[in-house]
């Protein structure tokens, strides 16, 4: 069986973002697997306009050539990872424009999550399963949340501290989140190719 192709999307597009710290050891992390391929996706590069379609891809064609193109890279994805932080209770609105820029090349595919912030993006998480159901993904139940202590630690705020000082702590929910996200990349994969 081939292996599924996981998406991580980096969700923050602020120049000030804390998101490169934890995106490269969510990286790093990931790629020691053998059971699925991982791609660093930065919504920076990605430029989308805010939606501005006359309705979802769903139901018409989109007409913007930038958000054509994230829908033609979202369609050669098994699955993703978001990393995102939490403003106001909720994701960032960047990456909740580049969810509602694309519908059908969501659909069917398993979404995890690390967030991180004050209590580790546990509310933006929650907001973007939501989201995620909406998009008729699965969204799985294990996450991975940098918060409190171990976010000052290695934010800026900290005294340069590096993701070393708290991969301990993150491992096993690492572990488990990757293992569920597996699972379900799996059994999409293959619900997919008997409907295609």
């Amino acid at each position: 069986m081939t292996k599924p192709n996981i998406a991580i999307i980096i969700g923050s597009t602020r120049a000030t973002r804390f998101a490169d710290k934890p995106a490269k050891w969510l990286l790093e992390n990931a790629q020691k697997r053998d059971d699925m391929n991982f791609e660093l996706v930065d919504l920076r590069d990605v430029d989308l306009p805010f939606f501005n379609e006359v309705a979802s891809n769903l139901w018409v064609p989109s007409q913007d050539p930038k958000a054509i193109a994230w829908q033609k890279k979202l369609a050669g994805f098994d699955g993703f990872i978001v990393l995102t932080s939490e403003y106001n209770h909720s994701i960032p609105a960047s990456l909740k424009n580049a969810f509602d820029q694309a519908y059908k090349e969501w659909n069917h595919k398993p979404i995890a999550a690390m967030g991180y912030g004050g209590v580790g993006g546990a509310r933006a998480v929650e907001h973007l399963r939501g989201i995620a159901i909406e998009l008729m993904m699965v969204p799985t139940r294990n996450a991975v949340h940098l918060g409190g202590g171990e976010f000052m630690k290695v934010s800026a705020l900290g005294a340069n501290g590096e993701m070393s000082e708290v991969d301990a702590v993150l491992q096993p929910s690492l572990k488990a989140m990757l293992d569920e996200l597996a699972w379900w990349a799996d059994a999409t994969m293959a619900a997919r190719a008997k409907t295609a």
